[in-house]
């Protein structure tokens, strides 16, 4: 079966009313929780739909692609600082280097790294489109997928340093562990380690994976796949558990600080142990294709498909909402400030205040950090 990566919601206006009543029903049982609102800081118009989870600098500036070809960057403040428009849709989410280059791959079938200001320092040409969003190695070195069923490995001047044969479409992002190993899975059912030249460690069968693996310092690597499992593995790509989940979506782990693991399954969010016991699920009737995020003071955060932002706590307690109309694909971001921004209402990238951190723990977010690098050695500790 061919899984498309533009996962956008096509169906029919009766549908979309039909969603909303839920939504509506479901702003009933908020109520009865007592949650709090998120306060809206400010939107900025970005033209287009995003699904691109936007990536973080270190002054603040925010990064987020967009379907009409074009990167954003947007101040803390909700200013529009530039825009740089590369052949075609910008799907996946940008990373931003230590030297604040921002490194994305578009549908033109170019991966690009342009500067802090804007310009363009080069582009690498692949075989098919760049869905998968990048991770920066420790040495600069940027690794990424593509369509073309290959994983590239450039230099940060874009130098080719090894591609690698994955037999399989790459929409998923690679990871990076603390030895420089890099972890990736391929619609074609195999999910890869690779030492940092490029040489295959070992593979794993499974079945098709189109999101993207948490990491743990322990050496354990989590992911799922599109038939329905959780995966857990060592660093040498042994088989530690397998949950049986149902969940086909991209929703991609993460790892809270007492190792319990969210995950987005369909239409909830599981909670689990780190040795694969389900604990818990939380079920709104609600697409959930983004990766939640857990924050300092052990609450969990996601949006659904139609943009129903929520925050529960361990226990499952609905504790904040927002709702941004009708879209939810792009994963929760959030500044050091307790800021989440996010894509939203369509063409909109929205700041909401939540008093909230990070926390501190191997894989808290999707992408591990604010700056989107998918590698160990830069998450919060």
């Amino acid at each position: 079966m061919r899984i498309l990566a533009d996962t956008r919601d096509r169906r029919r206006p009766w549908r979309l009313c039909a969603l909303f009543v839920l939504l509506v029903a479901g702003s009933v049982a908020v109520a009865q929780d007592t949650v709090l609102k998120l306060t809206n800081l400010w939107s900025v118009d970005l033209e287009s739909w995003s699904d691109s989870s936007p990536a973080l600098a270190t002054d603040g500036t925010i990064y987020l692609g967009t379907f009409d070809g074009k990167l954003h960057a947007v101040t803390s403040e909700g200013k529009s600082k530039w825009t740089f428009v590369a052949g075609r849709e910008i799907n996946g989410a940008p990373a931003v280097a230590r030297d604040g280059t921002i490194y994305f791959g578009s549908r033109d079938r170019q991966f690009y790294a342009v500067s802090p200001e804007g310009r363009l320092k080069w582009k690498f040409r692949t075989g098919a489109w760049v869905d998968s969003s990048p991770a920066i190695a420790t040495d600069g070195t940027v690794v990424f997928g593509s369509w073309d069923k290959k994983i590239y490995a450039l230099s940060p001047e874009g130098a080719r340093k090894w591609e690698f044969d994955a037999g399989g479409a790459v929409v998923g992002s690679t990871a990076i562990d603390l030895e420089g190993r890099i972890f990736v899975g391929t619609q074609g059912g195999r999910f890869y380690a690779l030492d940092a030249h490029g040489a295959k460690l070992w593979e794993y069968e499974c079945g098709p994976v189109i999101s993207s693996a948490a990491l743990t310092r322990t050496g354990i690597i989590y992911f799922t796949s599109t038939d329905g499992f959780f995966h857990a593995l060592n660093h040498e790509g042994k088989l530690q558990w397998r949950l049986r989940t149902g969940g086909i979506t991209a929703s991609s782990p993460i790892v809270a600080q007492d190792g319990r693991i969210y995950v987005g399954v369909n239409e909830a969010l599981w909670a689990l142990t780190p040795d694969g016991k389900e604990i818990w699920r939380r079920a709104d009737d609600l697409p959930l294709t983004a990766t939640p995020m857990v924050f300092a003071n052990r609450e969990v955060s996601w949006i659904s498909r139609y943009g129903l932002v929520m925050t529960i706590d361990p226990n499952r307690l609905l504790k904040s909402t927002y709702y941004l109309y009708l879209h939810g694909s792009a994963s929760l971001a959030l500044s050091e400030q307790g800021t989440i921004y996010v894509p939203g209402n369509y063409k909109e990238i929205v700041a909401l205040e939540t008093h909230q951190r990070l926390a501190v723990s191997d894989w808290p977010k999707w992408r591990g950090n604010s700056r989107n690098t998918g590698n160990l050695a830069d998450n919060p500790r």
